[in-house]
């Protein structure tokens, strides 16, 4: 579920919190409660309105305007938290997304916001993340924000993220989660996806919650 390079320490006790949680997801047993759901690959979904994931923020796109979760309410959201300076989970994350994408008709990605939000606001900023995701897909929203606003944004989807020193300050990387979430039109917990889910089994899902 989680792709990670180092071993880390003196990690918070949201942290904690988080790992047991995103071990649940993907067993499909803590907070999935009142409906039957399947799994494919890394893929969970069912019993949405119980699971504890997603809550309000607010960051910075790359145009540097304020957006919050708010703004998209009304569409379904496809949620992925990473950095632009990943040598490999998070542009593989996004090629798939893209292709998800590629696979609805025009009129069903108009109703879809993909979102990439960094867990780098040192690095990220919006000047960096606008052309970062539109390499991939036009309609990938890259957004950054303080580390304040980007801590938020991380707890509220219980993201684990800690920097790993490098041989200077700007030559670092980051250990993280590494979990693609769909979420409702308002806003709720749909499903999630780790790294062996395929296009087709997220597009499947975005075309059955679209109708």
């Amino acid at each position: 579920m989680r792709r990670r390079r180092r071993k880390s320490s003196n990690r918070p006790v949201w942290f904690i919190f988080g790992i047991a949680l995103v071990a649940a997801l993907v067993g499909g047993r803590l907070l999935l409660m009142g409906g039957d759901h399947g799994a494919h690959g890394d893929h969970e979904s069912g019993a949405e309105s119980q699971v504890a994931v997603g809550g309000p923020f607010s960051l910075q796109d790359g145009d540097g305007k304020t957006v919050t979760d708010q703004d998209f309410r009304g569409k379904l959201m496809l949620v992925y938290f990473g950095y632009t300076f990943c040598p490999d989970v998070c542009p593989t994350e996004l090629g798939v997304v893209a292709k998800a994408l590629d696979a609805l008709t025009p009129e069903q990605r108009n109703n879809v916001a993909a979102l990439f939000i960094t867990v780098d606001p040192e690095r990220d900023t919006p000047q960096v993340m606008k052309p970062y995701t539109a390499a991939f897909h036009p309609q990938i929203v890259g957004l950054t924000g303080t580390p304040e606003q980007v801590e938020q944004a991380k707890k509220a989807y219980r993201v684990y993220a800690a920097k790993i020193p490098g041989t200077d300050e700007k030559s670092y990387s980051m250990d993280h989660s590494s979990i693609l979430y769909l979420m409702g039109a308002d806003g709720g917990y749909l499903a999630h996806y780790g790294p062996k889910t395929t296009v087709d089994q997220i597009a499947e899902d975005l075309r059955r919650h679209l109708t």
